[in-house]
């Protein structure tokens, strides 16, 4: 007992240490004081072809070794460039007006030659996608702050911008102590989500919504082959705007689906006009599991709600099988939002032939009917000790009356 006690407390803490990293530079100016800092961390997703009809996804960190060679201050424009591995580089463009500075642009280049990167590149080309983060209005004399990830999707590549601190144009040779902070963790995790609740239980969410429409969702390396990722799922969000609770269905007909691929780490993407969910599935080769969630939602009125929660470790099963399951699952995501799930089935790794393998049912995972089994187990154990103590007692007693 004891050892089983142990290895379930040992998964669960293996499931919590994800090896993680920032990545930290300065950049002073002609006078040698500082005039651009930045802490953060990069996630990168690049699909790239290996093959006639064929592609791969590799997923890579920013690094923590990086050059600053390139970047430059200004009065109204600064750069910061950072270059990293065999002719791979993260080129951030700020603007100034009077009060206020942003980010331009994100420019990231990777090069395909790279094969300790880009294992079987067909291609020997440098390839640079551009996106437009939503970092804006941060106040001059103030550096930028956001926890939440902000996931930027550029045709192949995707990057996921998380925990960021970031100041341009500083002043006086030294990085602010006010800080700007995103509007992700203003409206959702201003306490960190430490725990995940999840319940498995007959409906309890609002009864006005009809049942999620069931969702088939997948992910192929390219247009020709099969799935690598592969989800169904009805899928309801509930989510506080100051004291009232709102739910929304996603709509399966309505979403866009994306996503990537890795060995170690899988995402599934869905975007609607009204929700963007990312999943994050990890693999630790032995299970796979929910690692991660970032969600968005735009309701018809009010602001935006966004939540993530990055400390999971939910939906496993083993490597090579699927996770099922058909009751709906209450799912806790933060404080202020809260995901419904019904005739859940994914399996984001070692799908083959775009078919489900066998499934993990979640009733296996379901506590409610584990304590009825045990104390059954334990009631007939009882009974048991006590007919044996009766037989034995009646054996003595007949002993005792052939003495006489």
């Amino acid at each position: 007992m004891f050892w089983c006690a142990f290895v379930i407390l040992f998964l669960a803490l293996g499931n919590e240490l994800h090896l993680s990293h920032s990545t930290e530079v300065s950049v002073n100016n002609t006078e040698n004081k500082l005039c651009l800092y930045a802490n953060l961390m990069v996630n990168f997703s690049v699909t790239y072809e290996v093959g006639v009809n064929k592609s791969e996804t590799v997923l890579f960190v920013l690094p923590e070794n990086v050059t600053t060679e390139g970047s430059t201050c200004n009065n109204t424009t600064s750069t910061l460039k950072l270059g990293f591995g065999d002719g791979h580089s993260w080129v951030v463009e700020f603007t100034k007006d009077n009060k206020t500075y942003q980010v331009d642009s994100i420019v990231f280049t990777y090069n395909l030659n790279d094969s300790s990167i880009f294992t079987n590149s067909t291609s020997n080309e440098t390839k640079s996608v551009t996106a437009k983060p939503r970092i804006t209005n941060v106040g001059v004399d103030t550096y930028y702050s956001c926890k939440s990830e902000n996931v930027q999707r550029v045709e192949s590549v995707t990057q996921t911008l998380y925990d960021v601190t970031l100041q341009a144009f500083v002043t006086n040779g030294s990085k602010s102590d006010t800080d700007t902070v995103c509007a992700a963790d203003l409206t959702s995790t201003t306490v960190a989500p430490t725990t995940t609740v999840i319940t498995t239980a007959a409906p309890t969410s609002t009864p006005t919504l009809p049942t999620p429409t069931t969702g088939n969702y997948s992910i192929a390396p390219n247009f020709n082959s099969t799935a690598c990722l592969m989800a169904t799922f009805g899928l309801r969000i509930g989510f506080k705007q100051g004291d009232k609770v709102e739910t929304i269905n996603l709509v399966p007909s309505a979403t866009n689906v994306s996503g990537a691929c890795g060995v170690n780490s899988s995402n599934l993407i869905l975007t609607s006009d009204t929700i963007t969910i990312m999943f994050t599935f990890s693999n630790d080769s032995k299970k796979f599991y929910l690692h991660a969630l970032n969600v968005t939602v735009k309701p018809a009125t009010g602001a935006d709600v966004f939540a993530d929660n990055t400390n999971m470790s939910i939906w496993a099963a083993a490597v090579g099988s699927s996770y099922m399951c058909n009751k709906e699952q209450t799912l806790t995501v933060t404080q202020t939002l809260t995901l419904y799930t019904f005739k859940l089935r994914v399996q984001p790794f070692g799908v083959e032939k775009g078919e489900f393998a066998t499934a993990h049912d979640c009733s296996l995972d379901d506590t409610s009917i584990l304590i009825p089994v045990i104390v059954g187990a334990a009631l007939a154990c009882l009974i048991l000790i006590v007919v044996i103590a009766y037989v034995i007692g009646r054996r003595k007693t007949y002993v005792g009356y052939q003495t006489l």
